[in-house]
């Protein structure tokens, strides 16, 4: 039995006017050369006022449509050469936010490629008709040296399955950093994880609360023995405590933007080169309370590792490491609630294979169990979902990806037991989504890939990205994806177990 899938007629595009305003220190955009920055400041210093004051004028007429507050950009980025001038040096606001305007340039977010959505209901549903359903869309952007950041699109989806999505606004807006408030267990696993078992962080485990802020982590820091602190062990081990601190963060966007108008931009240094393929999902504790998660990969430039998102409004944003000998790799996705008392995902730790694994804090991840493997024609290289399990009266719903011959990416799905999800009860034999002709070209070519569908009723939203090149939307029923799958006589690749998982 065959699983029917419309595409919709919508398709969104990379939008290049989609633009940040960074910072800009002349001379190490390329890492092998130095700053230019005193030399920039020199040149600028040397201006005569009624100068200033015109190229200023020019220049925030130029951009300051473009982004919120353009002037409050150049003043942060002044603040941050400011060192270069001697003490005591007096300047004009005018000289002040030029001198920040020569060290901002724009970065265009989606400048060459927006793929790998994933789909979840809004958390406000007010004003909608019966029949309707709000939604929020990650995307991921990427920028000129392949940088990956997370944005947003909102839309309505209407009985029947039609699907619209809002204009977003014009100006992109990033978030305010906030530091955290610490998880000790974290930084105890990553210590563990990275080998500094020792006595700095011993100190650490006997001193700090199970939850600490930035503030006390510093005066321990601060109180350390001075014979412990001149050890090289300890040098290290100090560092690498302030590296975790500053991969866990909060990120918060003012009152007056909007989702879509929102872009999570990498800030911790787990992430400096890049936030990828988020994948949403609208988790319920035990408690019926509701929060979002969202598991992506943190790239620094030569590792990658699965790291948290957690937020109740798409406003405010908590992003946490995890840690565990499962906590590696790509493509994590939550199970949208607890099995047995406990978090559990779907991870792809070996790379090519799916596997389930569960957590009594979602930041700890240790054991796996084997879920499905490589097998078929169309997905010999590697297997791995699309996004969060979904919940359904025969089983955990799972959209899958698949690796064939030329790297062709296509869209399968399979069916888990509710209570045992390792256990495969059945899987889809032939792909439901393949690159068409139209799909084939673009920054990465021929593929098809999602990090998560939305239910609404019996219908099925998948939002794919195709090719890194767009974004497109298609429906199913799922009545009809479950009778594909159940109507199977014997699942594929089911990997037998001795006992459950829980």
């Amino acid at each position: 039995m065959n699983a029917g899938i419309t595409r919709t007629a919508l398709r969104l595009q990379p939008d290049p006017r989609r633009v940040i305003a960074k910072l800009f220190v002349p001379g190490e955009e390329r890492p092998e050369h130095e700053s230019r920055s005193a030399a920039v400041i020199r040149r600028v210093m040397a201006l005569d006022e009624t100068t200033v004051c015109a190229a200023l004028d020019r220049t925030v007429l130029m951009f300051a449509g473009r982004h919120r507050d353009v002037r409050a950009i150049f003043a942060d980025h002044f603040a941050s050469v400011s060192h270069r001038l001697a003490a005591g040096v007096e300047l004009s606001e005018s000289r002040r936010l030029l001198i920040g305007a020569y060290f901002t340039h724009e970065y265009a977010i989606e400048g060459a490629a927006l793929c790998n959505p994933s789909m979840v209901a809004h958390p406000d549903q007010s004003g909608m008709a019966s029949g309707q359903l709000r939604f929020v869309l990650s995307v991921r952007g990427i920028g000129e040296g392949h940088l990956s950041s997370i944005g947003f699109r909102t839309g309505v989806l209407a009985p029947g399955g039609a699907l619209t999505v809002d204009p977003p606004p014009n100006v992109v807006t990033t978030g305010l950093h906030q530091q955290a408030v610490y998880e000790k267990s974290l930084f105890q696993g990553k210590l563990a994880e990275f080998g500094h078992d020792d006595e700095v962080s011993a100190v650490l485990n006997r001193w700090l609360p199970a939850r600490f802020t930035g503030a006390e982590l510093d005066m321990v820091l601060a109180d350390l023995h001075p014979t412990l602190v001149a050890r090289q062990e300890a040098h290290r081990t100090v560092e690498l405590i302030r590296w975790i601190a500053a991969c866990n963060y909060t990120s918060q966007f003012p009152d007056d933007t909007v989702i879509s108008g929102r872009v999570l931009w990498p800030t911790g240094p787990s992430e400096r080169h890049g936030m990828e393929d988020a994948r949403f999902v609208r988790f319920t504790d035990d408690d019926g309370e509701q929060t979002y998660y969202a598991t992506y990969t943190a790239y620094d430039g030569v590792d990658v590792a699965p790291q948290l998102l957690q937020t109740k409004d798409f406003r405010t944003f908590h992003i946490t490491q995890t840690t565990g000998s499962a906590a590696r790799n790509k493509g994590m996705a939550l199970f949208p609630r607890k099995i047995g008392g406990r978090f559990a995902a779907l991870t792809r730790g070996d790379g090519e294979s799916s596997a389930v694994v569960t957590s009594d804090d979602i930041r700890t991840w240790n054991a796996t169990l084997p879920v499905q493997v490589p097998g078929r024609a169309w997905d010999l290289v590697q297997v791995g979902n699309c996004g969060s399990p979904i919940e359904t009266p025969e089983g955990w719903l799972v959209l899958t990806h698949g690796v064939g011959p030329m790297r062709v990416y296509s869209m399968g799905a399979i069916l888990l037991d509710l209570d045992h999800p390792e256990r495969v009860l059945a899987t889809l034999p032939e792909p439901l989504l393949l690159p068409t002709a139209a799909e084939r070209d673009g920054y990465v070519p021929n593929v098809v890939y999602s990090c998560g569908a939305l239910l609404y009723d019996d219908t099925l939203v998948i939002p794919y990205g195709a090719s890194d090149a767009s974004i497109g939307l298609a429906t199913t029923s799922l009545r009809g994806l479950t009778a594909a799958l159940t109507g199977e006589s014997q699942p594929q690749h089911a990997l037998p177990h001795a006992g459950g998982l829980l």
